[in-house]
């Protein structure tokens, strides 16, 4: 069962969708929040939050971008182009991108963010059957965002970012007091090249971290709605090893 719901956040409101476990909520196995790519609060994040409601987690996907947020159509469009083997087209991609990441690269948009998702983490604290169960999981920017949230919110117990970037001071990332594992693709050229010192960081600040990286396989290969992005095989481990991640993190304490 799925629906929408208004949430207050710094004296506005924003929007999420909500997708419920069959059974009673002591059946849940907990819940998660599941951050959006740059192109908003789309179908394929509804259908991933979808996805984790029928393996007994209560998801909930957050509208961090509200008006900013892309047409499908246009995503379609900038997603193909931005993968396509054909330089041009990447290139001329570029400035549309541009446009829309103007304005959520401004720090008044990342504290807004981050205002909504702890509103998430509070949300799901008071539903039966969480009991305070909770962990974060995200796309591209979302990916980003589910490493902020597990540094912002003591009270996230796992992060799986997928493809995201993290980019954090040590005393930062010694406030997450959550175990993290994190996906990225080995021709994600900028991100696979920062894995190594990324996984030293976490190391150095004590944090309980795991990355896994797939080969033949680019930035975004989790959204099956992307025909150029998408690996069937690492989008299939990649969710079968963050289901399991959260079933052990956000098992019920003995």
């Amino acid at each position: 069962m799925s629906h929408f719901v208004t949430l207050p956040s710094a004296g506005a409101e924003f929007s999420a969708y909500v997708a419920t476990p069959a059974g009673a909520p002591e059946s849940y196995r907990g819940a998660v929040i599941v951050v959006h790519e740059v192109w908003g609060l789309v179908e394929h994040i509804r259908s991933v939050a979808d996805r984790y409601a029928a393996e007994g987690l209560l998801a909930i996907a957050p509208d961090l971008m509200g008006d900013l947020g892309v047409s499908a159509e246009v995503a379609d469009e900038l997603q193909r182009q931005l993968v396509d083997t054909d330089i041009e087209q990447r290139n001329a991609a570029q400035p549309r991108l541009r446009e829309l990441m103007a304005p959520i690269a401004a720090p008044a948009f990342a504290t807004s963010a981050i205002q909504k998702l702890i509103a998430c983490v509070d949300h799901l604290a008071e539903q039966p059957g969480v009991d305070g169960r909770i962990g974060v999981t995200g796309f591209s920017f979302g990916g980003s965002y589910a490493f902020s949230l597990a540094v912002a919110d003591p009270r996230v117990r796992a992060s799986v970012p997928f493809y995201g970037y993290a980019n954090f001071t040590n005393e930062l990332l010694s406030e997450i007091a959550c175990p993290i594992l994190t996906f990225v693709g080995e021709d994600d050229v900028s991100l696979f090249a920062a894995l190594p010192a990324l996984t030293d960081q976490m190391k150095a600040s004590g944090v309980d971290f795991t990355a896994i990286a797939y080969r033949n396989t680019g930035h975004a290969f989790f959204n099956d709605t992307n025909p150029v992005a998408y690996r069937k095989d690492a989008a299939k481990d990649s969710w079968k090893k963050s289901v399991a991640f959260f079933t052990k993190n956000l098992a019920r304490q003995a």
